[in-house]
This record gives structure tokens, sequence and C-alpha cells, in this order.
């Protein structure tokens, strides 16, 4: 009789499950990160105004993004939990009624964006570079129902435990990216507008392509996703709504606390505004990994839960949390140590160079608050928990961080490192609250999926 599994042990074992499920969605988004790169060095290769005009509309169809991929990450605990509870055969159903929703989701968003273009003039964008951005935008948005069914699918497979297919089909959209990006801008010579149809025709792509795996693989083959044509049904729709919105509300609220911020630092000045760029990208490089880390996390919570493994449960959710803190000490120790060499290899102006690796300290700081949090929102999804969640998110960003950031910054004179000092804050008190929310949740009784 073997001798029974030391605490030590289980952790480490739960930690090793962890990272082989989350290593292919942390490279995923991290290739969703290099073709935002792709796009701003094909569009500063075209022209200053070009790139102007790019950088107002990516952040127009950023807003997309984080509603799409809110609304969607019902998917991952609602067929988790099935999976969990050895329901399979359940799966195909519900996953058609989330294709409607995410094709309905795209369509609406196309309308949403092409009246983003409508609204730069009003919003005071310089008519430099509005033509150019409104292009982009209209070009673009015809991708808003590949990247919504993109999402849906590959919820999916992240759902039932099989992450390949995200990285794999994450980093063939940044291959594709780059040539068909530089033929539609250069060759086609239709700027800006060329970049947008190049995004949506990746995007397009990319569903068209995990659509065909997930109908082709024998992984998928007992699941029956495309075994036949379900009309749209309100009550399952309804379902994944519920779950979805609060979790579309809490992903607009902690990204748009980031655009917030850096809006009000481009009123400091062109330095301030550089070296914030600067350090937020560094910071969002290093968050791939504790959102990864979630992602995955979610998955295992809600196939413990479907099983009413509760002991399993509180593992998943120590390993997650182990592996995202791990990251995040090599990932301020990076940003300490190799803050102003990192600076340096994009800018070579001394003061943006210095600010910048002050902010990257600031970011070294929130590393932790920030993997906690992203990790403690993983875990109660996979619980199905989303709209006290919602709330904390909302008060704590919006409520705290942001006004208290504003305030350091701009009245107390404090300037970029104030607006950052805000991010810490709403950060960790997001983290307190949605890891006590958590701990909270994971020692009451489970109940079978609905």
């Amino acid at each position: 009789m073997s001798p029974p599994e030391s605490r030590a042990a289980r952790l480490l074992r739960e930690m090793r499950v962890s990272l082989v499920l989350a290593m292919p969605l942390v490279l995923s988004q991290m290739s969703s990160m290099a073709m935002n790169i792709v796009d701003t060095v094909l569009a500063g290769r075209y022209g200053p105004t070009t790139l102007a005009a790019v950088g107002v509309g990516s952040a127009v169809w950023s807003v997309v993004i984080l509603v799409s991929i809110g609304v969607l990450m019902a998917v991952p605990p609602t067929v988790s939990q099935l999976n969990g509870a050895r329901r399979r055969a359940e799966i195909g159903a519900v996953f058609r009624q989330a294709l409607w929703l995410a094709l309905a989701l795209g369509l609406g968003l196309i309308v949403v964006v092409r009246l983003g273009a409508l609204a730069l003039g009003p919003m005071g964008i310089t008519e430099e570079a509005r033509p150019e951005a409104e292009a982009f935008l209209r070009a673009i948005s015809w991708g808003a129902p590949g990247l919504a069914l993109y999402f849906c699918l590959r919820n999916l497979s992240e759902g039932v435990a099989w992450t390949l297919p995200s990285m794999v089909a994450g980093l063939s959209g940044l291959g594709l990216l780059v040539p068909l990006g530089y033929l539609l801008m250069f060759g086609a010579g239709l700027g800006a507008a060329g970049l947008g149809y190049a995004v949506a025709g990746v995007l397009s792509l990319q569903a068209l392509g995990l659509g065909l795996y997930l109908w082709r693989a024998p992984r998928f083959a007992d699941l029956r996703l495309f075994e036949r044509f379900d009309r749209p049904r309100w009550p399952p729709i309804r379902a994944l709504l519920a779950l979805g919105l609060p979790m579309g509300v809490s992903v607009f609220m902690e990204g748009s606390l980031f655009v917030a911020t850096a809006l009000i630092i481009g009123t400091l000045g062109t330095t301030p505004m550089a070296a914030h760029q600067i350090a937020i990208l560094a910071a969002s490089l290093c968050f791939m990994v504790p959102l990864g880390v979630a992602m995955a996390t979610t998955v295992r919570v809600g196939h413990a839960v479907g099983a009413g493994d509760a002991s399993g449960l509180r593992w998943s959710a120590a390993a997650g949390y182990s592996l995202a803190m791990l990251a995040q000490t090599l990932s301020a120790i990076l940003l300490l140590a190799g803050g102003a060499w990192l600076a340096g290899l994009v800018s070579p102006d001394p003061a943006v160079v210095s600010l910048a690796a002050l902010l990257m300290a600031y970011a070294a700081v929130f590393q932790y608050p920030d993997g906690f949090q992203a990790l403690s929102a993983g875990a109660l999804r996979g619980l199905k928990d989303t709209r006290i969640p919602m709330v904390i998110t909302v008060l704590a960003y919006w409520g705290l961080g942001l006004p208290l950031g504003a305030w350091l910054g701009l009245s107390q004179g404090r300037g970029a490192p104030g607006l950052w000092t805000g991010l810490i804050v709403g950060l960790s008190a997001a983290a307190v609250l949605l890891g006590w929310r958590f701990w909270r949740m994971a020692y009451r009784p489970l109940r079978p999926p609905a």
C-alpha cells in the first residue's frame, strides 16, 4: 500500500495539470497581443497619419473585443460543468445555442463599430486622422461576426479541457496577418482600410478553421456539435446571457480602467504618454500568463463542480493561485531589474526612459494584486458566480481606483505615477474582495449543473 500523498506533493501535481492546460492559452493570448503589435508596426511604416488613425480605431475596436470576450465567457464554465458531471451528450445542444448568441452578438457589433466611426468627429479626433480612422473601422467591422464565432468555438474547446486548438488558431492568425496586412496596405494601397480588411479576414478564417476542426476531430465526435440544425431557443440563450453579461461588464470595467487612465495621462503631455505606453505594454505582456492560468482554472473548477468534487475544486484553485503568484514574482523581478533596459529598446529619449522605468516599478507592485484578482475572477467563473464579482469590479475600479488616481495625478500634481497608484489601489481592492468571495463560495455545498 502506497503512503498517503502529502499536501505539498498534491499541490505540485495539481500545478502540473493546470500548467499543461494553461500554457497553450498563454501562448494564444500572447499571439493576440502580437497581432496588435503587428497592426501598429505596419501602420507606422505606412505613415504617421495612418498610425494615428489605426491607434484611434483600435481603441474603439477594443470595446468590441472586450464585450465579445466577456459575454462568451459563459461557454467554458457551462461546458466544463456538464463535462465534469458526465453529461457530455448535452453539450452539443448548448453549443448550438451559443453559436446563435455569438452570431447575433457579432452582427450587432458591426453596427456598434460603424456608429463608433460616425462618433469620431464629436469625440474631437483631429480632421487629419479622422478619414483613415473611419475607413479602418468600417473595414474591420466586418470581422465582428468572425470574432464572436471564433471566441464561441474556442471556448467550447477550452471547456472540455482541450486548449491546444486555441494556441494553433492564435499563432496561425498571427502568421497570416503579417503578409495579408502588408499586401492590402501597401500592395493594394488601401492604407488603414487595408489593415482593417486584413484583420477582419484573419478573424473570419480563424473561426472557419476552428469550426472545421471541431467538426472533423475525433476528440469531439461524441459531442455531436454539428449533428443537426437547431433553431434559436430563448431559455438556453437567456441562461448564457444571465451568466455572460455580468462577465462582459466585469471585463469591460477592468479594460476601460486602463483606457481611461491612458486618456487622462494623454492630457499631461507627450513624455508621460509615451512612458505610459511603454510601461503598460510591458505590464500587459506579463499579465498574459496569469490570464491564461485563470482561464485554465475556470475549466478545472467548473469540471470539479460538475463532478461534485469539493476538494478537487479547492485544490484546482490553489494550484492556479500558486502558478499565478510564481509567474507574477518573476514578472515583478523583470520589471524592477530590467525596466530601464526595456524602455530603452523602445525610446531613445532619456526622459521617456526614466519615467517608463519608474512606472514599471509601479507595475511590479501591482503584479501581485493583478494576478490574484484575475485568478479569483477565473475561479468564480468556474462556479458560475458572476453578478457579485461584477459589482466588486465596478466599485473597485471605477469607484475607488480611477477617482483616486485622477485625484493624485491631477489635483495633487503627481502626474502619471499618481494615476498608477490608483491602478494599484483599485486592483488590490478587487483582489481582496474577489479572493474573499471565491473562498467563501468554495466551502459551500456544491449543486449539480443546471
